[in-house]
């Protein structure tokens, strides 16, 4: 091999590296601009097309195995952020990555931001911790045991408080700074009645491994922006909270009871699963077309148990959906006050703590261990910090729904 040539390939190995560390950098740079620790699961962001260089034509066993050592030396952010980047450099490492990267339920870790969506692990918690601000209004979900002094906590989900005349809505986002409901960073809603007693929780996409038979129903939004006309944005109606009356001013906690329209009760029997939505839908789906009347308004989708169904292919039967229930409190003689293990997790008294296990028809196959198994625990530790753990079948979004609905206002339930 001549000496021209060999200097040849050195320069155009020297600017295929070149090329790979530019979209490493600009990756990094895009993550940190959208506070949010995980990499967008569509689309990458869009770069000024660069010219692929060798790193991307990797063996494909070489590259697979090289994610997979760095997937596995990775068990918790920010050292977990390495894979991210790993899934930004290119198409082929993007499909390796993603083949390597579990969900939540098989490896108890948060990735990509699907990961949000997908019920978290079967035997241990997930733990995260709420802070709230009070004059924004605004309510974020970190990934984490307690908050950090260097403000280095890795974003999850972000939530706006709204009020309306007739409720609140809150908003739920990936990122904390952006809470319009055209954005692509938009991914669901809770909505409340006017007395806060009752909420509704809105998907922004609808849970379809359920063969959830739709039935549309419009209502027009107020104070928005259509990405396009032919695409509207959809909210799937997938839970619904409700907070019992206190009529009577009798002393005891709240008391709560979730509907997860979206999750059977058979996902908490023995052999059961849940929806695991495996990617964000960024086109309307042609079963949920609409009619031209329709376009640029707000679309409700019900997914009440009446129109829950089996998936195609099997008996067209309603399937029940699973409720959650509020754990019942003890009375602490010596300390005067309502009681729950919270194993450490909460550490400040407050009516918004709370811990919801699954409420079962006896005559369902589910076991008495399964039933006390709590699901979903919140509680505060300190000023405006309020920790979150959750566990399957249900997802960090809907948990993050549900936790929101506790700071609505209730006086008619305290």
């Amino acid at each position: 091999m001549s000496l021209k040539s060999i200097v040849r390939e050195l320069k155009e190995m020297k600017d295929g590296m070149g090329s790979i560390s530019r979209r490493v950098a600009e990756s990094k740079q895009w993550l940190s601009r959208s506070k949010s620790h995980i990499a967008p699961d569509g689309p990458l962001p869009t770069f000024e097309p660069i010219q692929q260089g060798q790193w991307a034509n990797l063996p494909p066993e070489l590259l697979l195995d090289i994610i997979r050592r760095v997937e596995e030396s990775e068990t918790s952010w920010p050292a977990r952020a390495v894979i991210v980047f790993c899934a930004s450099v290119c198409k082929s490492w993007r499909a390796i990555t993603q083949e390597i990267v579990k969900t939540p339920e098989q490896c108890g870790r948060l990735t990509f931001p699907i990961s949000l969506k997908q019920p978290g692990p079967r035997d241990s918690p997930i733990q995260c911790f709420i802070r709230r601000n009070r004059e924004t209004s605004t309510y974020i979900l970190y990934s984490g045991l307690v908050p950090s002094e260097n403000e280095s906590d890795k974003l999850l989900l972000a939530a706006k408080k709204i009020r309306r005349a007739t409720g609140t809505d809150f908003v739920i986002s990936l990122v904390a700074d952006d809470f319009s409901r055209a954005s692509n960073t938009y991914v669901g809603k809770l909505r409340s009645n006017f007395l806060g007693t009752k909420f509704t929780i809105y998907d922004s996409q609808p849970p379809l491994e359920t063969g959830v038979q739709p039935n549309k129903r419009s209502s027009r939004r107020f104070h928005s922006k259509q990405v396009s006309p032919r695409v509207p944005a959809c909210n799937y109606n997938v839970g619904a909270i409700s907070y019992e009356l206190n009529v009577l001013r009798t002393r005891g906690p709240r008391r709560m009871s979730c509907v997860m329209n979206s999750i059977p009760v058979s996902a908490i029997q023995e052999g059961g699963k849940a929806p695991t939505p495996t990617s964000f839908p960024h086109i309307i789906d042609e079963q949920f077309s609409l009619s031209p009347a329709l376009k640029g308004k707000d679309v409700l989708e019900d997914f009440s148990p009446a129109n829950l169904s089996e998936p195609p292919g099997l008996s067209q039967v309603p399937v029940e959906p699973l409720v959650l229930k509020n754990k019942a409190p003890r009375w602490h003689e010596q300390l005067q006050c309502w009681c729950l293990n919270f194993k450490g997790r909460v550490t400040v008294a407050s009516v918004k703590n709370f811990q919801l296990v699954a409420a079962v028809d006896p005559s369902h196959n589910v076991s008495a261990a399964e039933q006390d198994k709590v699901i979903l625990q919140f509680g505060k530790i300190g000023k405006d910090i309020f920790t979150m753990d959750y566990r399957y079948p249900l997802s960090a979004f809907q948990a993050f729904a549900i936790c929101l609905s506790s700071f609505d206002t209730k006086p008619a339930c305290e």
